[in-house]
């Protein structure tokens, strides 16, 4: 897989369901590709995926087309706002959730055929913290994690960071407080999670924002469109563009094959 320039890999996560995690997802990469990156987003819940009903896209083929020779990575792409392109899971398909890490691996692969023509991936991993989840964050070189100010995801996003810490050696992770009433309340969810992984565990936390509870991502979630495409002066909007340049910032990989390939290899290593 040859290429002239690194490529930007994020997996989005966040142990509980219900964050809002696909949505972030979807919309920072609409925000990247408004910024000029060309970003593609794959859905990586492999049994309920949802990035395509999310934005109301029509999907005939899915990564398990890919996965069986079917087809190749570009035909199962489907366009969607400002130029993203999404790559949609099955949904309702048990075996693709029982994966092996070649199969991971096979998946992944399949990105080598777009060449020099990403600049971001971003993989939406389901909840939960299962085999799947962790190849996909172990492979990627940003781990952004969604968080609201429940207690279950709190405690839940925190069994994620001392998996990861404890048995992989993952020291970094990025923090979004999504759903809050106030910037304040965003940094106040983000230090008590801070708090309790710098007590138990060697981790580096970095805050990167927060999302405000905005009716417009309610609004935008009925209409099966993205929230900064049909509202893009809402509060949600502007925090999200504002994340997307923080994230933009993120330093790139500085191996010259970029961080796809080693996407693939970590995932063929298991």
């Amino acid at each position: 897989m040859s290429r002239s320039h690194p490529v930007q890999v994020i997996a989005v996560s966040g142990g509980k369901g219900g964050v809002g995690k696909s949505n972030v997802s979807v919309n920072l990469a609409i925000s990247l590709a408004e910024m000029g990156r060309r970003v593609v987003v794959m859905d990586a819940d492999l049994g309920l995926a949802n990035l395509d009903v999310l934005l109301g896209l029509t999907t005939n083929r899915t990564l398990e087309d890919v996965l069986e020779g079917h087809c190749s990575l570009r035909d199962v792409m489907v366009p969607g706002p400002a130029g993203i392109r999404i790559v949609p899971a099955s949904s309702g398909t048990q075996r693709m959730t029982q994966l092996s890490n070649l199969e991971h691996a096979g998946v992944i692969n399949a990105f080598s055929e777009l060449g020099d023509d990403i600049d971001v991936l971003i993989v939406d991993t389901a909840a939960g913290i299962s085999e799947s989840v962790v190849s996909f964050l172990r492979a990627s070189q940003e781990i952004l994690l969604v968080v609201c100010d429940e207690p279950t995801s709190i405690t839940d996003c925190y069994a994620l960071i001392k998996l990861m810490n404890r048995d992989y050696g993952t020291h970094r992770f990025r923090v979004l407080a999504n759903m809050v009433r106030t910037p304040q309340e965003g940094k106040v969810l983000y230090d008590k999670l801070a708090r309790v992984t710098e007590r138990f565990l060697d981790v580096a936390l970095q805050y990167v924002g927060s999302l405000p509870l905005d009716e417009a991502v309610r609004k935008a979630v009925q209409k099966q469109k993205a929230f900064v495409d049909v509202y893009p002066r809402a509060k949600a909007s502007q925090a999200m563009r504002s994340i997307a340049q923080k994230v933009d910032n993120w330093p790139l990989p500085s191996t010259p094959r970029g961080h796809l390939e080693f996407f693939v290899e970590r995932l063929v290593q298991g």
